[in-house]
């Protein structure tokens, strides 16, 4: 029986060709979903624009007929903040609570994820803590910052501790779902292979949960700006919480929304800068919300 001769047509100038063919085909796939990718970028960048400018345009033009000590309008928000701005009494009380905010969301960020992946990888901890977390999720925050105050004084130190309450939970229960939702085949698989677990924490766990690490981040950020300006409130006369009440009370409504407006300025660029890291680090995602 006589070995099957190859295929005569097929030659190594049609392999050659071939092979040409798939990369050309692969560099107009990346280039048309390039494309996509930056026409979807301007779509979404459109549709901002556009309904930033009907909302402000209406703010405007109801604004301009009620009580300027009751309400105001876009026009004169600016004016104020270009003189609060020019005169340095936005920044003056801005940042001592952007200090507050970043020392908050740092020890948050780092004691809630430790907590989350402790929780969820060691069923004994979470058994035994578990119903803790929950006890103090549950509790309205608002109700224990008399208590920090009674503890803390009214200095920077129970501002961080009020606003580490608001940020930390995110965190915790975000990253703690994330480690609950790894499948567990794939860490079969990586016992199989005789991994350690360091080996599975870092090839396995951390990658799967890191999408719900970030979520919990941005959603940290929101309740953070939330508890910093609770925390101003109930401390010391200070902090941008203190320039909103100090100016609602001497009925200076413009000047009211400054740092209002600019508190939502910072939560939109906080949050946004946490999406660009997560399709750092987790780029499956973009894959994903393209969908």
């Amino acid at each position: 029986m006589t070995a099957q001769s190859a295929d005569p047509s097929i030659t190594p100038a049609a392999l050659d060709d071939s092979a040409e063919h798939e990369n050309v085909d692969r560099e107009s796939a990346r280039k048309a979903a390039s494309v996509r990718r930056w026409r979807r970028t301007a779509e979404n960048l459109g549709i901002r624009i556009a309904s930033l400018t009907i909302v402000l345009g209406l703010w405007e033009f109801f604004g301009a007929s009620a009580d300027p000590a009751l309400f105001t309008t876009p026009s004169a928000i600016a004016r104020a903040a270009v003189t609060m701005i020019g005169s340095g009494e936005l920044w003056n009380y801005l940042w001592p609570s952007l200090v507050v905010l970043f020392l908050g969301l740092t020890t948050a960020a780092v004691a809630g994820v430790a907590v989350g992946l402790l929780l969820a990888r060691f069923r004994v901890l979470d058994v035994a803590l578990g119903v803790y977390i929950t006890f103090l999720y549950s509790t309205p925050s608002v109700a224990l910052v008399p208590l920090i105050v009674l503890w803390a004084g009214f200095e920077t130190t129970a501002k961080v501790i009020i606003l580490f309450l608001f940020a930390f939970f995110p965190m915790a229960i975000n990253t703690y779902q994330g480690v609950k939702n790894v499948d567990p085949r794939l860490i079969e698989v990586g016992r199989a292979f005789r991994c350690s677990e360091r080996q599975l924490w870092t090839n396995i766990i951390l990658p799967g949960a890191l999408p719900f690490i970030v979520t919990g981040l941005r959603l940290a950020v929101g309740r953070g700006l939330i508890g910093m300006v609770l925390a101003d409130l109930y401390t010391a006369i200070s902090g941008i919480g203190y320039l909103i009440v100090r100016t609602a009370s001497t009925y200076q409504v413009d000047k009211m929304f400054v740092p209002i407006v600019t508190l939502g300025v910072l939560g939109v660029t906080l949050t946004a800068l946490l999406r660009l890291l997560e399709l750092k680090v987790a780029p499956w995602t973009a894959a994903r919300d393209q969908d």
